[in-house]
């Protein structure tokens, strides 16, 4: 009898803790996810669900909805404890689940996309938009990181008294006898509440994709300049890549140098050199290499941003280290007895085009 109720109650318990949405299943992650994981998760299906880009699904806007309750849950350390040990309707009875988080815009820009498609008039004055270079390295635009952005914004809080605002020029009439009018522009303002810029802290965080290019741009919403009278401004981060010591980025394709001994240069070598996230190209020569020589790697250049499946290609330009230490007669024989090369002397004028 104990058994049976004891087996009951944690049937109950278990059903009690699944109630709910499953934000696992809903990020398309598993309970082990990283935050970068998570983070990743979120911003593929926020491109794919947006209710712009699928008008014509009528349950778009729930999809939605339920992704960024996901995000918020399980990108939040405490809430995401709370939420694995006894599910969503905990979240709920506590208070922890406000809907008030808006991840698409606040942390991750728009990604460079204008959704709505139609023609936007912005009738309401805007303040300036700011413009940020963030140097990114080789690495990150290959794999692929998350950045987080301190921003300092003057944010505007109500203050005693009023002010003039929303002024505008307006034509009046003036009657200056029997037939006789004028008309003439006159300011027009409303009285409107006093305001006060305090500056305010926040973090924003920037997704750097894998095969991000160099003034790519992502835009974050009303994190610009404020405006007394209208909507503040926009921030955008424009990218910029950090020279690499081994790698030269030449659109998808990447280019490097390998030097390698007049030895390996006649009889062959095989090596492995490592690429931007740690993987190793593995290279292998079994005839004469000559200084100048180019191989290429296919799929082991940068990832395209379009479509991370494809990849551009590795060049790699081979230079060949002589010896440095004189040969001896006997040597000297010996090369000319292996290489069994006439001598070819050979003078040109080696510029081309002419």
């Amino acid at each position: 009898m104990y058994l049976i109720k004891f087996i009951l109650l944690n049937v109950y318990l278990s059903t009690l803790c699944s109630a709910g949405r499953d934000f696992y299943k809903i990020l398309g992650v598993s309970k082990s996810a990283t935050l970068h994981e998570i983070k990743k998760g979120y911003r593929r299906l926020a491109k794919e669900l947006h209710p712009d880009k699928n008008q014509n699904d009528p349950e778009a806007s729930q999809k939605f909805q339920d992704l960024g309750a996901a995000y918020e849950v399980l990108s939040d350390e405490e809430k995401r404890k709370k939420y694995d040990r006894c599910g969503e309707d905990c979240l709920q009875k506590d208070g922890m689940m406000d809907g008030s988080m808006d991840p698409f815009a606040s942390f991750f820009g728009d990604f460079g996309f204008h959704f709505g498609g139609g023609e936007q008039r912005h009738e309401t004055p805007k303040g300036a938009d700011l413009v940020m270079d963030i140097f990114v390295t080789l690495e990150d635009l290959y794999s692929g990181t998350f950045i987080e952005i301190t921003r300092n914004k003057p944010v505007m809080k109500p203050a005693k008294g009023t002010r003039k605002c929303n002024c505008r020029q307006e034509m009046i009439t003036r009657n200056l006898g029997p037939g006789r009018i004028q008309m003439m522009q006159q300011t027009v303002c409303d009285e409107c509440p006093n305001v006060k810029l305090v500056n305010e802290e926040k973090i924003l965080e920037m997704e750097v994709e894998p095969g991000m290019v160099d003034e790519q741009e992502t835009r974050f919403r009303a994190e610009g300049e404020p405006h007394l009278d209208g909507d503040p401004g926009d921030l955008i981060i424009k990218i910029k890549t950090q020279p690499h010591s081994v790698f030269e980025r030449r659109g998808d394709d990447l280019y490097t140098n390998i030097t390698i001994s007049l030895q390996d240069a006649l009889s062959g070598f095989t090596m492995e050199i490592p690429h931007l996230d740690g993987h190793l190209v593995s290279i292998t020569r079994d005839k004469v290499t000559w200084p100048g020589a180019r191989i290429r790697k296919k799929g082991e250049g940068m990832p395209n941003y379009d479509n991370n499946n494809l990849h551009g290609i590795l060049y790699i330009t081979f230079d060949v280290e002589f010896p440095k230490q004189e040969l001896n007669s006997e040597d000297k024989e010996a090369v000319k007895k292996i290489l069994n090369q006439s001598s070819v002397n050979k003078v040109y004028n080696g510029l081309r085009g002419y």
